[in-house]
């Protein structure tokens, strides 16, 4: 038999062991949150993607092509880059436009200029996002169902490449970030969506799913092809759900400073600059706020263990 002193001792050393085991958990969250708050706080302005095409900094490009010529006096991709991705199957991603059909240029002019967008803004800083500060359940991270699809897939170009077969892991070795919840203007969403309506296509999301045992996109077993209005039936279904929320239809309109522009007239500069400059300086403050919030708990908690412990 133990004396009763001893007896309360040892379940209080258990929890104590317990305990111990728990810390170094509570300073990882205090890291992690500090990491993923300090990728929105920094760095908005004036970058690039950690992307699979993108420079590393952004630059002139004297000589981007047709639709990314807007871009070419500070631009994030290479005059290659803008060639290859006017191409109806480019190389960049093996994707091609015409899965059901031939699209209708007026349609796919959209696309092509989606494309500059994603692969020559500099000024997309305050919607990047680290994949691996994204949830679990999140699009990005999610495995595709299919061993013959991406398992992360860029942010405006996704599943443009032939898969490797790891169907259980998402493989982002060669992308790091995406962009997410851009507030696109809304007359640029409305008159994608009215260019398109009458194309055809197969699916709802383009981010997955796709078959690519061929090398290139096809449809995947029992889609129908149907046409766009059939698949996005609204404006805001076609931009925000084709590829995995990349986009937030903004109620702003052109011009207002508030929301990105897809199209503009380079001879007036760019407008999405000021955009980026106004949501940055926003990100700045909620960004601190949500970092002494969320570290400091965490912190305190650490903390208030540690004290304990010793106690």
């Amino acid at each position: 038999m133990l004396p009763a002193a001893m007896e309360v001792q040892l379940p209080l050393q258990r929890q104590r062991d317990t305990a111990w085991k728990w810390m170094p958990l509570l300073l990882l969250l205090v890291w992690v949150a500090t990491m993923c708050s300090a990728q929105d706080k920094s760095d908005l302005l004036n970058v690039c993607m950690d992307a699979k095409h993108h420079k590393t900094k952004p630059g002139p490009e004297d000589k981007l092509h047709d639709q990314c010529s807007p871009w070419k006096k500070n631009a994030c991709c290479t005059a290659n880059t803008s060639q290859e991705l006017h191409k109806d199957t480019s190389r960049l991603y093996n994707f091609n436009w015409d899965h059901c059909g031939k699209m209708e240029p007026a349609c796919k002019r959209h696309f092509i200029q989606d494309t500059c967008l994603y692969e020559c803004s500099p000024h997309l800083g305050p919607w990047i996002r680290q994949v691996a500060c994204l949830p679990p359940t999140h699009p990005s991270r999610l495995p595709s169902p299919s061993i013959t699809s991406r398992r992360w897939l860029p942010a405006s170009l996704a599943e443009r490449s032939p898969a490797s077969p790891l169907p259980t892991q998402v493989n982002q070795s060669w992308r790091k970030e995406r962009f997410l919840d851009v507030p696109l203007c809304k007359e640029d969403c409305q008159r994608w969506w009215e260019d398109c309506h009458t194309s055809h296509t197969c699916k709802s999301n383009w981010h997955r799913g796709w078959d690519w045992t061929s090398g290139v996109n096809k449809c995947p077993a029992g889609a129908l092809c149907l046409t766009f209005e059939s698949y996005f039936p609204t404006p805001v279904a076609l931009c925000e759900g084709l590829w995995s929320h990349s986009y937030k239809v903004s109620n702003y309109s052109r011009g207002s400073g508030r929301c990105i522009q897809m199209w503009f007239d380079s001879a007036q500069g760019n407008p999405n600059e000021e955009v980026a400059r106004f949501y940055a300086a926003v990100m700045h403050v909620n960004a601190g706020e949500m970092l002494h919030g969320i570290g400091g708990l965490l912190l305190s908690l650490a903390l208030m263990l540690q004290f304990w412990l010793l106690g």
